[in-house]
């Protein structure tokens, strides 16, 4: 498991199996029962909170990256891979990122990529 995967995870009830984009940095993960994940929907709105996939980004259909609703979750639920972003979707990622939680690189924001 690596940040700027996605996963399928199991949401408590009523939910559902969907995917997830990890964002925990990879030099923890091996030490943490939980990670940090944005949840995938197939609801696109197009807001500065989203990230748009497609096929092109190995995703069977269109959908988007929901910022707006980024979780911890049990890693012993993450289950198997479906695709890894390209580092154009990480920095787009970045951008989401600091959208939805109102961060300013000027205010110390880190990016996801370099």
């Amino acid at each position: 498991m690596k940040r700027g995967e996605i996963r399928w995870y199991k949401f408590t009830a009523p939910d559902k199996k969907r995917p997830v984009l990890i964002l925990t940095r990879d030099s923890v993960l091996e030490y943490l029962g939980e990670v940090t994940v944005a949840p995938i929907t197939s609801t696109i709105r197009e807001i500065p909170s989203e990230v748009f996939l497609s096929k092109d980004d190995g995703m069977p259909r269109d959908c988007a990256i929901n910022f707006d609703h980024i979780q911890t979750v049990s890693k012993g639920k993450i289950g198997a891979l479906i695709t890894t972003l390209s580092p154009k979707k990480l920095k787009q990622v970045s951008e989401a990122i600091i959208f939805a939680l109102n961060l300013s690189m000027k205010g110390g924001g880190v990016p996801l990529v370099p």
